[in-house]
């Protein structure tokens, strides 16, 4: 498989649905709420239907899971697979905070290898090949070097944050509430940020992107436990994200094993 074709394929795509969501971005209207805080919009279903169009058939033997799409089963066994979230961070979206991303994530075997992130009203893209590099806006990036937990910048969650889940680390970490969590893991592999994580379980389509970006970038990513993730399994839910420069990793494991998990 040529990555690199991969790569400004899913550019191409997520610049495409980019536009659409902007187009959106004023009215903002919400079909139907699919869970506590988790509004579905015309600009996810748009978006969705431009991603899908480009890119699920554009490779053989490539399998497709995108929040918005039903899942049909097919792309397990599959040596290749999109992970898609055509908009991740609904709920900032509806609330007018451009804190959200086009998320888009290429599959081999069971490691993410390709990703791209969109923020269509920041203008902002994260991208990545594995093993070849990441860049920001077409300029390369990397992430940063500081190893200590001592102000360390981390994205954290505003309804976690809200919760008190932070509070007995909020004077050693340099705490920063954030929307998407695919946007987190951007601005970490741009070295804009330390770390983010929660123990609270997230679905492949929110991180797969996300995930292999941050390695392209140099840093580490892994779920609760410290134990590396795996892709394009039959139950996309994963045991809480770590994603950091690498440097701080087993420093944030640490205080997530500190960290109660809350309901």
């Amino acid at each position: 498989m040529d990555l690199q074709a991969v790569h400004d394929l899913a550019v191409a795509a997520a610049q495409e649905a980019g536009v659409a969501i902007r187009e959106l971005y004023k009215d903002k209207v919400i079909l139907k709420m699919k869970g506590e805080e988790n509004p579905l919009t015309e600009a996810d279903l748009a978006a969705d239907r431009i991603l899908e169009a480009k890119l699920r058939h554009a490779f053989e033997d490539t399998g497709w899971l995108s929040e918005e799409t039903k899942d049909d089963g097919t792309r397990l066994g599959k040596p290749y697979a999109w992970i898609i979230d055509p908009v991740d961070g609904t709920r900032e979206y509806t609330l007018g905070i451009p804190e959200f991303a086009v998320s888009i994530g290429f599959i081999q075997g069971e490691e993410a290898v390709v990703g791209v992130l969109y923020n269509p009203i920041e203008d902002q893209l994260f991208s990545g090949i594995v093993g070849v590099g990441a860049w920001l806006n077409g300029e390369k990036m990397t992430v940063s070097g500081h190893a200590e937990l001592d102000g360390a910048r981390v994205l954290c969650s505003r309804s976690e944050a809200k919760k008190g889940w932070f509070d007995p680390w909020k004077e050693q970490l340099d705490l920063s509430p954030t929307g998407s969590v695919a946007y987190k893991f951007g601005l970490v592999a741009a070295g804009l940020a330390e770390a983010t994580f929660t123990n609270k379980p997230r679905n492949e389509w929110d991180i797969a992107g996300g995930v292999a970006i941050i390695h392209a970038a140099g840093g580490k990513t892994s779920n609760r436990h410290g134990v590396a993730f795996r892709f394009n399994q039959p139950d996309p839910l994963q045991d809480g994200i770590c994603g950091t420069n690498g440097a701080c990793q087993d420093n944030i494991l640490g205080v997530m094993k500190q960290q109660a998990v809350s309901p």
